[in-house]
């Protein structure tokens, strides 16, 4: 019995890489899916079976699938390796389909029996399938998206088409002339979703003789679309110096209008309080008591008395009598009391506030 293993395992191991048979240490290791995609049905069977035959191709295992790998009968050892190895397809098989048609396969015991009959259930060009394919090729637009994106899905879509619908083998002349048929076909579907971004670049690819075919007008229009990416960048950049310095333009036009605003204020201010305490007596009146103009004798201050706070004249007699009913006639401006009123001004202290608070405000804005 010993023997038996010893001689088993040398068999095994003698096994070349090339061999179907042979089975390398990942084969057997478990949680990493064997495709990336999953088994639904008739909708997306030949994008499945195209994945699961390149995945097999690598492993040497498409002969467990076509039947062309048979099992010995006649040498034990080589009997269960093929079983071994029937039943590692198998599993790659199960885990790379639906939940549903896990369950309706978990019982089988052969791969190429399996691969058989999903071929024969769905292996087929349902009608509706090939019009909801094609209403996609026709109708697609970029929509914003990259150049690169838009070409690679509208290529994929392409590729499942001409899956789908196999026309038959020609051998006559006419093949080449199908063959342009074919790409000009797909050249005018490539432009025709195409944002109105790209109108000019469309419009002189079209124009040109001969006319470039898919692949030639992708690579024009993605330099195309380097080109508008590189300029956006930059003008958006010029874009956001010129914002900034027009706005700091326009702070100062703010501020030297604000400045000369309030300095019109201020002067207009100060020569109306200086118009009235410059304004003469009214000659209209005249005092019957010290005979001087500007007052009445009810109002004169030798008789009804000085306001209180009023600074008298140094010299006495009827000239001061004629100053001070003069200077009252008007305004007592000369004697500053909290009963008098004083004209509104700026200060120099208060037009850098009021500056800085409006060069502020401007900012904000």
């Amino acid at each position: 019995m010993g023997d038996g293993t010893t001689s088993s395992v040398t068999l095994i191991n003698k096994l070349d890489f090339g061999d179907p048979l042979y089975l390398h240490a990942s084969d057997t290791a478990t949680g990493t899916p064997f495709i990336s995609i999953k088994l639904k049905g008739t909708e997306n069977y030949n994008i499945w079976s195209r994945s699961m035959l390149l995945a097999l191709g690598t492993k040497n295992k498409i002969g467990f699938i076509d039947g062309s790998v048979k099992k010995d009968e006649t040498n034990e050892v080589l009997a269960k390796q093929w079983d071994r190895c029937n039943n590692v397809v198998l599993s790659w098989i199960l885990g790379s389909m639906s939940e549903d048609l896990y369950s309706g396969q978990i019982f089988s015991t052969n791969a190429a029996v399996v691969w058989k009959e999903l071929s024969e259930t769905y292996d087929k060009v349902d009608a509706s399938i090939v019009f909801n394919l094609h209403y996609k090729i026709t109708t697609i637009k970029q929509n914003g998206q990259s150049i690169f994106d838009y070409y690679h899905t509208l290529n994929s879509l392409w590729k499942q088409y001409d899956a789908l619908v196999k026309l038959p083998t020609c051998v006559c002349a006419a093949v080449t002339e199908f063959d342009e048929h074919n790409k000009m076909q797909k050249l005018m579907q490539f432009l025709m979703g195409l944002d109105d971004v790209y109108m000019t670049i469309r419009s002189n690819i079209l124009s040109r003789d001969p006319v470039p075919d898919v692949k030639g007008a992708y690579a024009i229009i993605s330099r195309e679309e380097s080109l508008r990416v590189r300029s956006g960048k930059e003008s958006g950049k010029g874009s956001v110096s010129a914002f900034v310095a027009q706005t700091r333009k326009n702070n100062v036009n703010n501020n030297n209008s604000n400045n000369s605003r309030f300095n019109n204020f201020n002067n207009n201010n100060n020569n109306r309080f200086n118009n009235q305490g410059n304004r003469g007596p009214n000659p209209n009146l005249k005092c019957s008591k010290c005979n001087k103009l500007g007052h009445t004798i009810d109002r004169c201050f030798e008789i009804v008395g000085f306001p209180p706070g009023y600074r008298r004249p140094f010299n006495s007699g009827s000239s001061r009598n004629v100053s001070a009913n003069n200077s009252v006639s008007d305004s007592v401006d000369a004697a500053p009391s909290s009963s008098v009123p004083v004209p509104f001004s700026l200060t120099n202290e208060r037009m850098v506030k009021l500056m800085s608070l409006l060069s502020d405000n401007s900012s904000t804005s």
